[in-house]
């Protein structure tokens, strides 16, 4: 028998091993760097923190992203057609959004960028109220929002509402993947 054969049989190299590292790390800064961008922020208690019950009993708000200074607070820049405001929303675990309700000013442009987390497959539909609830054609969506992807849209709120984001892949809706966004102004 071959020594090297054997010795080669279900062994991986040092330098398969090290790839393997390499990328695990790359793969694991690119995430952090979606979900925790420079317009989000992480809140105190982090993922093994206090708060409320999340993975490995920490906070869920770990990484929670934040929506930046809102309508009405001091220094407030409104998004324009030109320069929309990023609103970040963690689509799931389960049938959630993070952050549910959204404030928005009147004629405001917002990007939003939506990742999905867990296993199911989420879309994102934004618009008025009564066309996001009937998920109605045409209305401003994107759709098969995989485990760790990030689809973005953009969308101007023209009018006085009332405005709703949802998920309407199948039985998600029922469950409750929906929010509200309040139009100020």
């Amino acid at each position: 028998m071959n020594n090297d054969a054997a010795g080669r049989t279900g062994r991986p190299s040092l330098v398969v091993l090290l790839i393997a590292v390499v990328l695990l790390v790359i793969g694991t800064t690119a995430v952090a760097t979606t979900l925790v961008g420079p317009h989000s922020r992480v809140t105190p208690g982090g993922m093994i923190g206090g708060g409320r019950a999340g993975m490995m009993g920490g906070s869920s708000t770990a990484l929670r992203p934040s929506t930046g200074l809102e309508p009405g607070a001091a220094g407030f820049v409104a998004g324009t057609a030109a320069s929309p405001r990023v609103i970040r929303v963690i689509a799931g675990p389960g049938y959630t959004f993070d952050p549910s309700t959204i404030t928005v000013a009147r004629g405001e442009t917002i990007t939003f960028v939506v990742t999905a987390m867990g296993p199911l497959v989420h879309e994102f539909m934004v618009g008025p109220a009564d066309a996001v609830a009937a998920d109605t054609a045409g209305t401003p969506e994107v759709a098969g929002i995989a485990m760790m992807q990030t689809r973005s849209l953009t969308y101007t709120f023209d009018g006085a509402g009332p405005y709703a984001f949802a998920c309407h892949a199948t039985g998600h809706y029922e469950a409750g993947m929906r929010g509200t966004i309040v139009v100020v102004g």
